[in-house]
């Protein structure tokens, strides 16, 4: 007699996503992501209690309109952990050296794209692109940048910490590169194609397997965005010179990019200071509204 087996119903994107609901009114949105090993429960949760300004206060008062979605990687076989099953956005083979062995982390890359993109996109039926922002911590740092790069519109900011970018040599070649310098086929109307943004959209489209944008704009990327980058001084599992190389193509791709070390900090956020800073970005680059509160709210 056959048993008719049943495949696992498919996974859906970001799933388990963590979220905590905004305290007044709907009006922002962030989507953060975790590092390498975690999830979205547990970074989110430690994030939004331990991530207090030098006032005290914690980023839940200061936006009460902000809907927080913290998603979930896949679980994935680790190259740097002897294959075991650990949840990360993509593969990676050393974690001080991304570049080693970067084949690795293409597949990973493109399937999580899809997913953030998804979320993204769930989010976008809420509230409009300029009152979101994208980031995470370390690999989700890296994970978010990859996406953001990929946009074709501007949303609201980008928060990363401790973080890199994957594949950042062949990027800041992508981008410096003249492609139409010795074509005999271009024409005034690959002007466009030359900007810095649509070759690194381009890069970073390709890379996640994403589809061909026919008519490539530089308004129709995601340069406009301001980007913060944080990152410790003394991190000993993601060097802090990756972080500012990360900074660095970043600006070489027509990005706004505030670049922060915080001396003597090690593999994650720095309270107060990176928080400060944080809020301070939001306020300052991003534009958003901060509620007044006292440090017992």
């Amino acid at each position: 007699m056959s048993h008719s087996e049943t495949s696992p119903p498919p996974r859906l994107a970001g799933q388990p996503i963590f979220v905590v609901e905004p305290q007044a009114a709907h009006s922002h949105t962030l989507i953060l992501l975790h590092g390498l090993g975690s999830n979205g429960e547990k970074f989110g949760r430690e994030l939004l209690d331990t991530g207090v300004t030098s006032s005290g206060c914690k980023l839940t008062k200061l936006l009460p309109g902000a809907r927080f979605v913290f998603p979930t990687s896949k679980r994935r076989r680790s190259s740097a952990f002897r294959r075991s099953m650990l949840t990360q956005w993509f593969d990676i083979a050393r974690l001080p050296d991304p570049s080693y062995r970067n084949e690795l982390q293409l597949e990973g890359l493109a399937e999580s794209a899809v997913e953030i993109l998804e979320i993204l996109a769930e989010e976008l039926k809420r509230v409009p692109p300029q009152n979101i922002i994208i980031g995470g911590l370390s690999q989700g740092c890296s994970m978010s940048l990859a996406v953001l790069l990929c946009l074709e519109y501007p949303i609201g900011g980008y928060i990363g910490m401790s973080g890199y970018l994957t594949y950042q040599s062949d990027l800041e070649i992508a981008v410096a590169e003249d492609d139409f310098s010795d074509d005999p086929f271009s024409n005034d109307d690959d002007t466009d194609q030359e900007d810095p943004s649509v070759k690194a959209q381009t890069f970073e489209r390709d890379l996640l397997s994403l589809s061909y944008l026919k008519r490539a704009t530089k308004e129709r990327t995601s340069c406009l965005t301001p980007v913060f980058l944080g990152h410790g001084s003394v991190d000993e599992k993601v060097p802090c010179v990756l972080g500012e190389s990360a900074a660095k193509v970043m600006r070489d791709s027509g990005y706004q990019v505030d670049w922060k070390c915080y001396e003597g900090q090690g593999h994650w956020y720095k309270i107060p200071d990176e928080i400060d800073d944080i809020v301070s970005f939001i306020t300052s680059r991003v534009g958003w509204k901060v509620a007044v509160v006292t440090p017992s709210n």
